[in-house]
């Protein structure tokens, strides 16, 4: 199938750069055909997010949004910031000693998912060509090694690589510039990064693991556009660094989550576990008491920011959005940045349409959109915050960015960088405290399985394996004697499981429960698992997250 444009991977960035090219053919009468496909049953089945949403690249997008019907239907009404010191010890900080980037008038208090399914409405009705529940498997080129599109999986293959009697073969999609929207450590995109080297001239990627739950709380308790986040206790104690959130969203639910930060040291961390018993925390367990947990995700955060951006474009495509790695962690927001970078390529892709162009070649245009954009110097602002906190240590680094954000007017005049890769950052499980964890109580606490269980994942058992073993030998002759096997802990689905079988060990990999967070992929100290693409439709189903 033939298009002038293919869009993999249908969340924000990818719905935005597909109706802004849809708008402008439209607008200029310059006929353009888009074709967008996602991996995720419907559209929004794989979006994961806080989300407390600032409406910049929507009210670009769509000015008229309100009378449009965007789901965006609580406004913050109040930011809080607690420091949990212990279990049971916490302070609320004051309003002067908030981080300006923390600050949150004129957002939102949305669900991300929702937002995305009417935005395939509106790109739907702008006639793109939407595919949800087709995996791109595999990128396409031409004999000049430029991108020639992607093709998507096979449908109806067995475990041992046979056809069933159920096989359906992919399509080849065919485009003159294809865009890589995948998200935070997209397959297709990892390689792309890889063949065309465009991380040479930027730092090491680095990633968090945010951990999120939604709640049907007492309608006492609940303060509609409430915003609460903060940092410190359990990770303080476990000798890691991140944060968490909890926002009062609409219809008596709120959203609560744990982001740990990838680089920690301790093979013992368990980032679900430490979520788990964070919940008990006397400032969040207060909204949890009798309430009901409707359902639970989880997903890799991509955090490097502007030191970690990679080279944005190559012959015959893009990377946007999370592809690349547009988040601005200093805010804990990336769904208006990613928006943002879909429209400036898809504004540089018709410009070079409208041109005659036939595609194979750089649209160099769009990096030097995003560099005299709103959106590079966002970025550049809060270049610092991520490195600092890696660098500084927790005390040190909050009072550098403290200094950067509040104090100095347009910040330090000095880049931090940081070099050393996530995975690189494990201690041998000889040099580690083992750390213990509480029993979960299956009231504000809980075991993954459960949790997995209402996150409506759902993959057909037999097919191959996803996550795939560069050197099978790994694990157990390396990860478990060195590490104890990390994967077992810093998976947040119980996908990996060490097990004893005619007394030998073994990893065990239950595809079937991978929520596609892409934490393995990442963390995994030898580099050794590599996460593709499943089925198509297969995966999480998340309702309203």
């Amino acid at each position: 199938m033939e298009f002038d444009v293919v869009i993999v991977g249908g969340g924000p960035a990818g719905l935005s750069a597909a109706i802004r090219l849809r708008q402008l053919s439209i607008e200029s009468g310059h006929e353009i055909s888009v074709c967008l496909v996602e991996k995720g049953s419907e559209f929004g089945a794989h979006i994961l997010s806080g989300a407390v949403f600032e409406p910049r690249a929507l009210n670009e997008l769509f000015p008229n949004w309100k009378e449009e019907g965007a789901p965006l239907h609580t406004p913050v009404t109040k930011d809080e910031i607690h420091l949990l010191f212990s279990e049971t010890r916490s302070r609320l900080m004051p309003d002067w000693a908030v981080p300006k980037a923390m600050h949150n008038e004129g957002n939102y208090v949305i669900s991300l998912g929702n937002l995305v399914r009417w935005l395939a409405e509106k790109a739907e009705a702008l006639e793109v060509n939407l595919f949800p529940g087709f995996a791109a498997s595999e990128i396409l080129y031409h004999e000049d090694g430029s991108v020639k599109g992607i093709a998507t999986g096979d449908m109806g293959i067995g475990k041992n690589g046979e056809k069933k009697h159920s096989f359906t073969a992919g399509y080849e999609l065919h485009a003159k510039y294809t865009l890589f929207a995948e998200g935070c450590r997209g397959h297709l995109g990892k390689q792309l990064i890889s063949k065309f080297d465009l991380d040479k001239d930027c730092d090491p990627q680095h990633y968090g693991i945010g951990i999120k739950e939604l709640w049907e709380i007492d309608p006492a308790k609940h303060k509609p556009g409430l915003v609460v986040h903060g940092s410190g206790w359990p990770l303080s104690e476990s000798g890691s660094a991140g944060g968490w959130f909890l926002y009062h969203s609409e219809n008596n639910q709120v959203t609560l989550g744990l982001i740990t930060d990838l680089a920690y040291s301790n093979p013992y961390l368990s980032p679900f576990d430490e979520m788990q018993r964070w919940k008990h925390h006397p400032v969040i367990k207060q909204y949890l008491e009798g309430a009901k947990r409707v359902s639970y995700g989880a997903r890799a955060i991509i955090k490097g920011g502007l030191n970690s951006l990679p080279k944005l474009t190559f012959n015959g495509g893009c990377l946007i959005g999370d592809d690349a790695g547009f988040l601005n962690f200093a805010k804990i927001k990336g769904s208006h940045t990613a928006m943002k970078s879909g429209m400036l390529c898809a504004e540089a892709v018709f410009e070079s349409l409208k041109a005659g162009s036939e595609g194979r070649d750089e649209v160099v245009a769009y990096t030097e959109k995003f560099n005299n954009s709103w959106l590079h110097e966002e970025l550049h602002r809060y270049r610092n915050f991520g490195p600092a906190m890696h660098r500084m240590g927790f005390l040190m680094g909050a009072a550098f960015n403290f200094i950067d954000q509040n104090i100095m007017p347009n910040g330090f005049p000095i880049t931090i960088h940081d070099n050393k890769p996530d995975y690189d950052c494990l201690d041998r499980k000889d040099l580690a405290r083992k750390l213990e964890y509480p029993k979960p109580d299956g009231k504000i606490s809980f075991d993954k399985l459960s949790s997995v269980f209402i996150s409506g994942t759902n993959h057909e058992e037999d097919q191959p394996i996803h996550l795939q073993l560069k050197d099978p030998s790994i694990p157990m002759s390396k990860n478990l004697p060195l590490y104890d096997e990390p994967a077992r802990l810093y998976c947040p689905a119980g996908v990996y499981e060490v097990v004893t079988l005619a007394g030998e060990q073994r990893l065990q990999i239950n595809a079937q429960n991978c929520v596609h967070c892409k934490t393995c992929d990442i963390k995994d100290p030898s580099q050794n698992i590599n996460w593709v693409t499943p089925e198509g439709g297969g995966g999480p189903t998340y309702p309203n997250m």
